[in-house]
């Protein structure tokens, strides 16, 4: 009889589920955006600006790229499970791309909400 040991029980699905969400929430924000974009009356800055200047489109918005930020994370951190073979280095990569899309994540909030 083979004893097999479990690890991590659940992990698969959790991030197969997590970029499943994720990705309809890109999908149907880009719906509404496309949307928006296609019905301003004239495309220019001034209707760009009046279109950024709703609370609710930053906020979407920033419900897409967080989104976006962990959808990225679930598939670099695969791709670095499955390829990357040395841990120290594996770790490095984890690290750099953490750092990097916290640095997006607050950039991105400098964007929406900064005057």
């Amino acid at each position: 009889m083979v004893k097999r040991e479990v690890i991590g029980a659940h992990y698969g699905l959790r991030d197969w589920l997590a970029q499943r969400v994720t990705a309809l929430v890109m999908a149907i924000y880009t719906i509404i955006f496309l949307t928006m974009v296609l019905s301003l009356p004239q495309f220019d800055f001034p209707s760009w600006k009046s279109m950024w200047a709703s609370p609710w489109l930053r906020s979407a918005t920033l419900l897409f790229l967080l989104s976006l930020f962990l959808h990225a994370w679930i598939g670099m951190r695969n791709i670095f499970m499955d390829y990357v073979k040395s841990t120290g280095l594996r770790l490095t990569l984890y690290v750099l791309v953490i750092l990097a899309l916290v640095a997006y994540g607050a950039w991105a909030v400098q964007i929406l909400w900064g005057r």
